[in-house]
C-alpha cells in the first residue's frame, strides 16, 4: 500500500432477514463508531421468505487499536432495525485500503473476494496491471465507496491435452465454460520471466473459440514453451483467470558437450574438464559421467542453462569417448558424447597458441574447440591440417545481445507478446545493437531480426511513430555501410537471399509509417526517405527528388492518384532509397538474359496508402540520371530463384526523357526499382550507323549489277549441269540478300516492339531471307561435293534443282518459324528498341548457329574439294567445261567462306565477350559488304561471265534488246 495514514477494514455480515426484501437498495449513510455502513439485499424471495441481507461497513482504526475496534458493537441502519429481528451468521473481512493524505483510498480484496468487472474498468488500478487479467487493487476517490465481492463457484475448468507433451506434438489446452465468456485471452508465464506473455495467433499459435468452449493450439512444442498457462476471461460480472502448468522435456539436440572431441597431451596437461550443458527447464535432471573413474563431477547453474562439469584428474592411458547420461524421473535419457583423443609420443600435432583464443596442442586431423570469450554464444574452431599447421578459425560466435532481439522478434511472430508495444521498443534497440556487429553471425542474427519484425508488421498492419522509424533508418545505415568483405561475402555464400531479405524487411519497415507523424523526412548516406501526406484536393502530379549521385528523381501522375482520393481521403506517399544493389545476387528474369549489368547502386521504393489499405498499383516515373550504354528498368521481385530473388523487367518500360539526356523509366505497379545497363552494350556511335547505312547502300547497289550482269549472261553460262546449278544457287543468293538489305534498310524507320505488327514482319523477313542466303551457299558446297565425289552417280538437272530448292527456302523457314514461336511468347524474340533478334534471351542464336554451321561445312567441301582437284584420278577426269564450271563454284566458295565465316565469327564475339569498338567497326564493314563480295566473286571475277558480257555490252547498243 501507498502512503498509509489511517487503515480501514471493509467486513461483511451476512443475516437470514424473515420479511419481505426491501424495495431498494439503502444508499451508505453514517453509522456508529466513526464508520460508514451501507446494505446490498438480494432481492429473490417474496413475503415471509428468509432472504440472505449482505451489509458492508468501512471501519476506521489505527495500526494500534486495530483488533479492539473489530470487538466494537456495530449499529445496523435504520431499514434493518426497525424491521423484524434478524440473526447475524456471519461476519468476514473483504479488502483492506490505505487511505493517503490526500483522502484517496487504495484498495485491495482479500482472498475469496473481488471487484466486480464494471467497478474494475471505472477505477484507476494502484499500479499499471496486465491487460486483461482481474484487477487487484484499485485508487478510489475521497467521497467514492467500492466493495469487493464473494466470488461464486469457477464458471469453467481448464484441460491439458497431455500432461507431459513430447517435444514436435502439438500442445491443446481447451477451456470448458457453462456460461458465455467475454474478452478471453490466453498468457504464457516462462521459466524466468519477469511476467507474463500474451498469446496470440501465428505460425506457432492458434486460438479457436465458440459459446461454450476455446482452445489454444501450439504446434512443434519444444521446451522453450514450457511454462505456466493463464487463461483470463469474463463472465457473470467477474475477470477470471485459470492456471495450467505444462512441462515439457528437452530432446538430444537440446544437449551440448563441451566440446564435442578434445585432443590432450598427457605430458602437458594431466587434467582436463568435460561439460555436458542443457537449457533450464522446469524438469529437473540429474547427470552421470561414464567412465567416471573416482572422478570429481559438479553442477554449475547459469542464468539460463545447467552444466554438469566432470574433472578428469587422471589422463586415459589410450582414446577415451565420456558420456554423459541425462535423466529426469519417467523420461528417457538424454545422452552427450565427448571424444578425447590422447597424443602419444611421436604423433604429428599443432603447438600452443593464443591469439584471440588460447589453442591448446592438438593432434594433427583434429578440430581444436573452445568457448567463444566475453559476451558471445556458440564455438570457435580451428582445424589442425595433417602436417601440423593451424588451419583457418572458424567462429559461431553471435553476441548474447543480438541473440536476445532475434529470439524477441521470434517469439512475436510465433504468438507470444504485445506487437504493438514491443516492435517499437525492439527498434529502438537495434542502433546499438548494430555496433557490436563484428562477425558474420552477428549481421545474419540483426538482419534476421528485421526481417521477422517486418513479418510481423505486415501480419499485425502495425503502423509505426516517427521515432521507431528513425531507428530503423539509422540501423539500415549501418548495416548497408559494413565491410562486404569480411561480413556480407560470407553470408551471401551461406545464404544468398540475405540481400533481398533486408531490402523486403526496409522496405516493409519503412512504408509502415504512422500517418500522424506526415511529413517525414531522413536522409543518410546510404538510406534516404521522404513521406508526404496528400489531401483529397491535391491540384497537381506528385513529385520527388533524392540529392543523391546521381540524382534520383520520381513522379506520379496525379490521374494515378485521384482515385484513390475520393470521399475526402487522404492519400499517404512514402518513397525510400537505398545504397543496396551490391548486396543483391546478380539474378535476372526472363528477357535479361544471363548478361552482366552494371547499376547506378540505387535501389527505389515506393509506396501508396490510402484509407488505411495499401495500394501496390500505380503509375511512377522515375528519373536515374545519365546513363551510358542499354538501359533496363527493371524492379527486384523477391519469389524467383529459389526464394534469393532477381531483377525483372515485367511491368516497366523504358522512354527517352524529352527536355533533358537522361533515360526515364516507367513503370505501372509499385516495389523496388532501379535500372541497369549491360556490361556488354556498345554504346550508340554516329560513325557506326554511317557505316551500316554506306555499307548496306553499297551492297544494294553491287547486287543490283550483279542482276544486270546476268540479265546479259545467263544464257551463255549455263550450258552444262554444274554451271546451271552454281549460277542458280548465286542468283538466289543475291535475290534473297538484296531482300533482306532492303528490309534491313527500311526497319529502323518502323515503330519498334513487340506490339507493331510491321516491326515483328520486318525482323522475320530479315531473320528468313539472310538465313536463306547462307543456305543457298550451302547448297552450291553440298552441289560441288556430290559432283566430285559421286562421279557415276550424277543427279540430273531439275532433281538437283528441286533440292536445292528445299534447301534454299524450306530449312530457313523453319528456322524462322522456330525463333518465332518459341521466343515471342517469352518476350526474348525482338531486341530492345530494334527490328531484329534479341541478343540476351537467345533468339539471335537461332541464326547465328546455323550461320557458322555452313560456314564450317563449306570449309570442309572446299579441303575436299580443292584435294580432288588437284589428285584427280583416271577415271575421274572430267570434261573440259565441266573443269572450268567446278573451278567458278570452289572459287566463289573460297572468296565468300572465309569472309562469311570471319563476319559472323566477329558478330558472335561481340555478344558472348566484352570487346573493344574495334570489332564492332569491322563487323559492321563485313557484315554490311556482303552484296560487293557476292557481285566480285560470283560476277566480275568469273571468266565465262565476263567473256559473255563483252558482247553482250556490245548488243546493248542496238535497240530493241531489252524489249527482245
Amino acid at each position: 500500500m501507498v502512503c498509509s495514514a489511517a487503515p480501514v477494514l471493509l467486513l461483511a455480515m451476512t443475516l437470514p432477514l424473515v420479511r419481505s426484501p426491501l424495495a431498494q437498495e439503502s444508499q451508505p449513510g453514517q453509522g456508529q463508531a466513526g464508520g460508514e455502513s451501507g446494505q446490498q439485499v438480494d432481492q429473490e424471495g417474496g413475503a415471509g421468505e428468509s432472504v440472505p441481507v449482505s451489509v458492508y461497513v468501512q471501519l476506521y482504526f489505527s495500526s494500534s487499536t486495530g483488533p479492539a475496534a473489530l470487538s466494537r458493537p456495530l449499529t445496523l441502519p435504520p431499514a434493518l432495525v426497525s424491521s423484524a429481528p434478524v440473526t447475524l451468521t456471519g461476519l468476514s473481512l473483504t479488502a483492506e485500503c490505505s487511505v493517503t493524505r490526500k483522502g484517496c483510498s487504495y484498495c485491495a480484496c482479500l482472498s475469496g473476494y473481488q471487484w466486480n468487472a464494471g467497478v474494475c474498468s471505472h477505477h484507476r488500478p494502484c499500479q499499471t496491471p496486465l491487460k486483461h487479467r482481474p484487477c487487484g487493487c484499485l485508487v478510489f476517490g475521497p467521497a467514492e465507496a467500492g466493495y469487493c465481492q464473494l466470488l461464486p463457484p469457477v464458471p469453467a475448468a481448464l484441460s491439458l491435452s497431455s500432461w507431459l507433451p513430447t517435444p514436435g506434438d502439438t500442445l491443446n489446452l481447451t477451456l470448458l465454460t457453462s456460461q458465455e465468456t467475454t474478452n478471453l485471452n490466453w498468457f504464457l508465464w516462462p521459466t524466468g520471466s519477469p511476467s507474463p506473455i500474451l498469446l496470440r495467433a501465428g505460425t506457432r499459435v492458434s486460438l479457436t473459440s465458440s459459446r461454450d468452449r476455446a482452445v489454444l493450439s501450439i504446434v512443434n512444442i519444444s521446451h522453450k514453451w514450457a511454462g505456466e498457462y493463464i487463461c483470463c476471461f469474463e463472465t457473470r460480472g467477474f475477470r477470471w483467470e485459470l492456471h495450467q502448468m505444462v512441462r515439457v522435456p528437452l530432446q538430444v539436440t537440446d544437449v551440448a558437450g563441451l566440446p564435442d572431441q578434445l585432443s590432450v597431451s598427457c605430458a602437458t596437461s594431466p587434467g582436463f574438464q568435460l561439460s555436458c550443458c542443457i537449457p533450464s527447464a522446469h524438469l529437473s535432471y540429474r547427470a552421470s559421467w561414464s567412465p567416471r573413474d573416482g572422478n570429481e563431477a559438479s553442477l554449475f547453474n547459469m542464468p539460463d542453462s545447467q552444466c554438469f562439469v566432470l574433472a578428469v584428474q587422471h589422463c586415459p592411458a589410450a582414446d577415451t569417448t565420456y558420456t554423459c547420461d541425462l535423466q529426469s524421473p519417467g523420461l528417457s535419457p538424454l545422452r552427450a558424447a565427448v571424444s578425447v583423443t590422447v597424443i602419444q609420443d611421436g604423433d604429428t600435432t599443432c603447438p600452443e597458441d593464443s591469439s584471440a583464443v588460447a589453442w591448446n596442442v592438438t593432434k594433427a586431423g583434429h578440430v581444436a574447440q573452445a568457448p567463444c570469450p566475453g559476451k558471445r554464444r556458440g564455438m570457435v574452431k580451428r582445424p589442425c591440417r595433417p602436417e601440423g599447421v593451424w588451419g583457418p578459425i572458424h567462429s559461431s560466435c553471435t553476441d548474447t545481445g543480438l541473440l536476445a532481439l532475434l529470439l524477441r522478434a521470434w517469439l512475436l511472430r510465433a504468438g507470444p507478446g504485445w506487437p504493438v508495444d514491443e516492435v517499437p521498443q525492439i527498434l529502438a534497440q537495434l542502433p546499438e545493437q548494430a555496433v557490436v556487429v563484428t562477425s558474420p553471425t552477428d549481421l545474419l542474427a540483426l538482419v534476421g531480426t528485421m526481417t521477422i519484425l517486418a513479418k510481423v508488421v505486415a501480419d499485425a498492419r502495425i503502423q509505426l511513430n516517427g521515432s521507431a522509424l528513425e531507428a530503423l533508418l539509422k540501423t539500415t545505415d549501418k548495416v548497408l555501410d559494413m565491410d562486404s568483405s569480411s561480413l556480407w561475402t560470407p553470408d551471401r555464400a551461406q545464404k544468398p537471399s540475405v540481400g533481398s531479405n533486408l531490402l523486403l524487411a526496409v522496405e516493409t519497415l519503412a512504408l509502415s509509417l504512422c500517418p500522424q507523424d506526415q511529413p517525414f523526412s531522413f536522409v543518410l548516406p546510404n538510406v534516404q526517405l521522404q513521406s508526404q501526406l496528400l489531401r483529397p484536393t491535391f491540384p497537381a502530379d506528385y513529385s520527388v527528388s533524392f540529392p543523391t549521385q546521381p540524382p534520383l528523381q520520381a513522379q506520379i501522375p496525379r490521374h494515378s492518384l485521384a482515385p484513390l482520393g475520393h470521399n475526402g481521403t487522404n492519400v499517404c506517399v512514402t518513397s525510400l532509397v537505398l545504397k543496396l544493389d551490391h548486396l543483391l545476387p546478380s539474378n535476372y528474369g526472363q528477357g535479361l538474359g544471363d548478361s552482366i549489368y552494371a547499376t547506378p547502386g540505387l535501389v527505389l521504393a515506393i509506396s501508396i496508402m490510402a484509407g488505411g489499405q495499401v495500394f501496390n498499383q500505380g503509375e511512377v516515373i522515375m528519373d536515374f540520371g545519365d546513363t551510358d550504354g542499354s538501359p533496363h528498368c527493371v524492379f527486384w521481385d523477391h519469389d524467383p530463384f529459389q526464394g534469393k530473388g532477381g531483377w525483372s523487367e515485367a511491368g516497366c518500360q523504358v522512354q527517352a526523357a524529352s527536355a533533358s539526356p537522361t533515360t526515364q523509366c516507367i513503370c505501372w505497379h509499385l516495389t523496388a526499382f532501379s535500372i541497369l545497363m549491360s556490361g556488354h552494350t556498345v554504346p550508340k556511335n554516329p560513325t557506326l550507323e554511317m557505316l551500316s547505312q554506306v555499307g548496306l547502300g553499297a551492297s544494294i547497289l553491287a547486287l543490283l549489277v550483279c542482276l544486270g550482269v546476268y540479265r546479259l549472261v545467263w544464257r551463255f553460262v549455263v550450258r552444262n549441269k554444274v554451271a546451271y546449278l552454281h549460277h542458280t544457287a548465286l542468283l538466289n543468293m543475291v535475290l534473297c540478300l538484296l531482300a533482306a538489305d532492303t528490309c534491313f534498310l527500311g526497319a529502323p524507320l518502323l515503330p519498334p516492339g513487340p506490339h507493331s505488327p510491321l516491326c515483328l514482319a520486318a525482323a522475320f523477313l530479315c531473320h528468313f531471307l539472310y538465313l536463306a542466303t547462307f543456305f543457298w551457299m550451302l547448297a552450291q558446297a553440298l552441289m560441288l561435293a556430290h559432283q566430285l565425289l559421286f562421279v557415276f552417280h550424277q543427279l540430273s538437272k531439275h532433281r538437283g534443282f528441286s533440292l536445292m530448292v528445299f534447301l534454299g527456302y524450306l530449312y530457313p523457314m523453319g528456322f524462322a518459324g522456330v525463333a518465332l514461336g518459341l521466343y515471342l511468347p517469352r518476350g526474348q524474340y525482338l531486341g530492345e528498341g530494334a527490328c531484329w533478334l534479341d541478343k540476351k534471351g537467345g533468339a539471335l542464336y537461332t541464326f547465328v548457329g546455323p550461320v557458322l554451321a555452313i560456314v564450317g561445312v563449306n570449309g570442309l567441301v572446299l579441303t575436299v574439294a580443292v584435294l580432288k582437284l588437284l589428285r584427280p584420278s583416271l577415271s575421274e577426269g572430267p570434261q573440259v567445261e565441266k573443269h572450268q564450271a567446278l573451278l567458278g563454284v570452289i572459287k566463289a566458295l573460297l572468296v565468300l567462306t572465309p569472309i562469311f565465316g570471319l563476319t559472323w565469327g566477329l558478330g558472335l564475339a561481340t555478344l558472348l565477350e566484352e570487346v573493344s569498338i574495334v570489332p564492332h567497326y569491322v563487323f559492321t564493314v563485313l557484315n554490311t559488304s556482303q552484296g560487293v563480295f557476292i557481285l566480285l566473286s560470283g560476277c566480275l571475277t568469273d571468266r565465262k561471265v565476263s567473256l559473255s558480257a563483252s558482247p553482250g555490252l556490245t548488243r546493248l547498243r542496238r535497240p530493241g534488246l531489252w524489249l527482245a
